[in-house]
């Protein structure tokens, strides 16, 4: 073990860091602006958070790719736990728009077109991100924009990441591998309820009581359901197989039970990952607004128009949240197996 002594500046490198902020209306012929020093400022955050989040992913994505997760090492417990800081720190960066924000239209104005054509649209770390969740290239809104202005090494970079398993398809592997339902020992006692429609008992209970309970506006729903759930006219444009689908509603249904408890956190920080991303472009879309209206970015995109259609269409979870179109009353829920009840629960 090294003596050296650890000093704060040197160990932070803050003179990197103090010192990289280069304000261009500072240069030489340009008129200083005094508020391009916090723009800067808020945009390297911005970045070094983005640093953090990539490195939390590629945490909870190793974990992920594991043919089975630990319980009693705590796996599904440092996931959860690493996915709670990433919508926390998201939720910072909404709470920073709040800064930005005391720079004045006008204030903006005095820099902005000292930029060109540097926007953040080119943040390539975001994409990195929004990959590694799963936003795939065909999904995204603006294809043929969306790199038009990065340097080819950034492209390649972002590239890359799309070429690999995402943490959505992680997450579509790791539900399918949920052993409750594909075990049939499971539901050998299953009393079944309702008139068998499906090859599962529970399942066909289940499908029983959710279309009893639809109104009649809502009949088109039961064709949802098999579509989702049992693969009826499968759907190319699908992240989550049937398969997924069902455990991932088994796992919302029946959270209460201590060993399911995990598995839902991680879903339920899925989905809140979605919604801080999207109360980010939503902050966004207005901030854009409030300082340059129907201009143009920086970059050349659409300004507002383009982060309203990003905003309506980069939702990655969506299939997750989808699910809860087909949840039942609490205590209409078909009654587990003893045997099954004895896995999920503690029993002393």
């Amino acid at each position: 073990m090294s003596d050296k002594q650890i000093y704060y500046s040197e160990y932070l490198e803050l003179e990197k860091i103090i010192n990289a902020q280069h304000p261009i209306s500072f240069q030489t012929g340009n008129k200083p602006a005094h508020d391009e020093m916090l723009f800067i400022i808020i945009h390297q955050t911005y970045e070094l958070w983005f640093k953090q989040i990539v490195f939390e992913l590629d945490a909870v994505m190793l974990a992920m790719k594991k043919p089975s997760l630990n319980d009693n090492k705590g796996d599904l417990q440092i996931i959860v736990h690493q996915l709670k800081r990433i919508t926390t720190i998201l939720k910072t960066l909404v709470q920073q728009i709040d800064i930005l924000e005391t720079m004045s239209p006008m204030d903006f104005m005095e820099f902005r077109d000292l930029l060109r054509p540097a926007s953040g649209f080119q943040s390539w770390q975001f994409k990195i991100i929004e990959a590694k969740l799963g936003l795939k290239y065909d999904h995204r809104h603006g294809q043929d924009y969306y790199t038009s202005q990065l340097k080819q090494a950034d492209i390649n970079t972002i590239k890359s990441v799309e070429s690999h398993e995402s943490l959505l398809i992680l997450v579509n592997n790791w539900l399918e591998r949920m052993p409750f339902l594909n075990d049939q020992h499971n539901w050998d006692e299953y009393q079944i309820n309702h008139e068998k429609i499906n090859n599962h008992s529970f399942w066909s209970d289940y499908e029983n009581i959710y279309k009893n309970g639809l109104s009649e506006n809502e009949i088109q729903n039961h064709k949802y359901f098999q579509q989702i759930f049992y693969g009826v006219e499968e759907n190319s444009e699908r992240n989550l197989s049937y398969k997924a689908c069902q455990s991932a509603l088994f796992i919302m249904l029946y959270r209460g039970y201590p060993l399911l408890e995990l598995p839902f956190q991680l879903l339920d920080e899925l989905l809140e990952i979605d919604n801080q991303l999207g109360n980010w472009r939503y902050r966004h879309i207005n901030m854009v607004k409030r300082m340059i209206g129907t201009r143009v970015g920086t970059g050349g995109s659409t300004g507002a128009g383009y982060l309203q259609g990003a905003m309506e269409k980069h939702y990655i979870f969506k299939e997750i949240s989808q699910l809860n179109s087909f949840l039942i009353e609490r205590h209409k829920l078909p009654n587990l197996t003893v045997q099954l009840e004895k896995k999920l629960g503690y029993y002393f």
